[in-house]
């Protein structure tokens, strides 16, 4: 639930912020581009992040675990790298046709730089996948807790209950259920990636420097 509601918010949210930095005629965009760096360096951190998800009201709730952590700067320098490789010429030409700056996104840029959106789509699943720490902090209801905070759970549970039940097999009933849970929590991701490999090589090339 949280990774589809994550996911498409995530890629436009990156797609913005990327056409954003790319452009070369925006008002403030050294001050607005130095703001968004600075956030990949310095945090508020935990207690500070906990307390103003309380204030807004997120606490407990699925938007907790989708809008703070929507957008990468990381993934929207990559974006931004593969917008600048796209020819000036293109996008001049939809501007001379009457194209607005949303036109030229989404009819221009995003069908040349499907790759890397691809890309990107995979780095923000397998990263939302794995998060358990986030749900720990925000969420108190168990109903509301993603699968890993789930087989988390499970695991600490059975590992309490097997040995102080005093099973002599402990160790081995212990590592079956851990190789359960890695089942179940890389199946999906191997799932996905068989279809955006194809993508994955290119878009990840985006603005390497051959040597």
């Amino acid at each position: 639930m949280v990774l589809f509601g994550t996911l498409p918010l995530s890629l436009v949210m990156t797609l913005l912020c990327g056409y954003f930095m790319s452009c070369t005629d925006m008002l403030f965009k050294k001050l607005a581009v130095g703001i968004i760096m600075f956030t990949m360096f310095f945090g508020g951190g935990l207690i500070p992040g906990f307390l103003n998800i309380k204030s807004l009201g997120l606490y407990n709730t699925m938007l907790a675990l989708i809008i703070p952590g929507c957008l990468s700067v990381y993934n929207a320098i990559i974006c931004k790298t593969a917008i600048e490789g796209i020819p000036d010429s293109l996008k001049e030409s939809a501007y001379i046709d009457g194209a607005n700056d949303f036109q030229v996104l989404f009819k221009v840029v995003i069908p040349l730089i499907k790759p890397t959106l691809a890309v990107l789509a995979l780095y923000y699943g397998v990263a939302r996948w794995n998060d358990w720490f986030t749900a720990s902090v925000y969420i108190k209801d168990t109903d509301l807790m993603p699968i890993q905070n789930i087989i988390r759970s499970v695991l600490l549970q059975n590992d309490i209950t097997l040995n102080s039940a005093g099973f002599d097999n402990f160790d081995q009933y212990s590592e079956s259920l851990k190789y359960a849970a890695i089942v179940v929590s890389t199946v999906p991701i191997l799932c996905i990636y068989p279809f955006l490999q194809k993508y994955f090589t290119k878009g990840v090339m985006i603005g390497a420097v051959k040597g």
